[in-house]
């Protein structure tokens, strides 16, 4: 009789939440699932956060299909952050992120000895390896600038099965620190197609929606940190009265932020946080999504792996996104999205303007996204991701 393998997943998030972050650790480790492993999605203990609806378990509000799902613990954690102005939340932040890394990695060895661990948190990969836990990885999303966390980083690496890269950018970045080739791989973000599948025609979804069924509409969906670039489509949109611009997502205190940024802006609409399962129908509905991000951080420039793409492919939907490194990896101007200068609201509102002036054009772009999706596919990520860490000797058991 066969045992069940097990894997665990960390990370530092709350659940639910506001941020992208929720959605992929839920994403990637129901695939993990999916692929026969008794998978366990280990989260912060937090306060605050989104709020389930009182008809939806968190699996269904993130839009994992029926079938197998992990079961989710929470590690405790000092958790300050909210409490103090956010000019003042340095500190608080280190202090959760630390305690959080004590307390899961406590917890992964005292009920998970033998489980294959994939953390996303260097603290926790850290201790670790200097516990000699047999079987784990790391998934590296930016690296780090001080120069303490890089050594922390290069700790956790060497004790580990292998290091997971989000984006070529990511793995460059460990190479340069000293990692060796073999031992980084890069696996971008991915999609739901469950999420997707019998999504409405464009009318119907503007109907849903109560947008205009003759408008030409382009779409953000995602956070609104100032490294995502939603101030330069703000001055996009200003030069292109004649668009609907939406404005999907984002922390409750940025969205406010936006509307202040925003004011006498009538082709602007800010919707706020949705709930995952609704935002396929915002892309259903626009002609245009936008990826506009800013050139500066690293994380923006080289690191990301945007969700936001992904989904656009699922849903049929052309892009208008910012020439940079992290979005070329995923993206080849003029044939999967049309790429503008980063930083430019001018250029970005002449990409608009350009894809909704051809139709051919974005249904070519459409079609090249739809061809892409099964190479995208959560599921496609974790058998890669499996089959890697296997090959280099990471095997577990309940």
């Amino acid at each position: 009789m066969s045992v069940q393998r097990e894997l665990v997943l960390v990370a530092n998030t709350r659940l639910p939440s506001q941020r992208a972050q929720a959605l992929q650790v839920v994403q990637s480790s129901a695939a993990f699932a999916r692929a026969g492993w008794k998978s366990t999605l280990l989260v912060a203990r937090r306060r605050g956060g989104a709020a389930l609806p009182a008809d939806s378990e968190l699996f269904d509000f993130y839009g994992v299909p029926a079938g197998p799902r992990p079961s989710v613990e929470r590690a405790a954690c000092l958790d300050l952050i909210e409490s103090v102005p956010l000019a003042l939340q340095y500190l608080p932040s280190r202090l959760q992120e630390l305690s959080f890394a004590r307390h899961a990695a406590n917890l992964l060895l005292e009920r998970h000895a033998k489980a294959l661990v994939i953390a996303r948190e260097i603290e926790v990969g850290r201790a670790l390896a200097r516990a000699r836990h047999p079987c784990f990885a790391l998934e590296i999303h930016r690296v780090p600038e001080g120069r303490l966390r890089r050594r922390w980083l290069l700790q956790a690496a060497r004790g580990a099965r292998g290091t997971l890269a989000i984006s070529g950018g990511v793995r460059e970045d460990l190479l340069a620190l000293g990692l060796e080739a073999d031992a980084v791989r890069v696996e971008h973000d991915a999609l739901e197609p469950a999420r997707f599948a019998g999504l409405p025609e464009r009318a119907q979804a503007r109907q849903q929606l109560g947008l205009d069924a003759n408008a030409r509409i382009a779409v953000y969906t995602g956070g609104l940190l100032a490294w995502k670039g939603v101030d330069v489509l703000l001055e996009a949109a200003r030069r292109l009265p004649e668009v609907q611009f939406l404005v999907v997502g984002g922390m409750d205190a940025d969205v406010a932020r936006l509307r202040e940024q925003a004011r006498g802006l009538g082709n602007l609409r800010l919707e706020g946080f949705q709930a995952p399962r609704r935002v396929p129908l915002y892309l259903a509905a626009a002609d245009v999504g936008l990826v506009p991000n800013r050139s500066q951080p690293a994380i923006s420039s080289r690191y990301t792996s945007p969700l936001k793409v992904f989904e656009s492919f699922a849903a049929g939907l052309p892009l208008v996104a910012s020439d940079l490194p992290s979005l070329r990896e995923l993206l080849v101007h003029g044939e999967d999205a049309w790429l503008v200068a980063a930083d430019d609201p001018a250029a970005l509102a002449q990409g608009v303007e350009r894809l909704l002036a051809d139709s051919s054009l974005r249904a070519r772009f459409a079609a090249r996204g739809k061809a892409r999706v099964l190479e995208c596919t959560w599921d496609a990520r974790s058998a890669r991701i499996l089959e890697w860490l296997q090959s280099r000797g990471c095997s577990a058991a309940s």
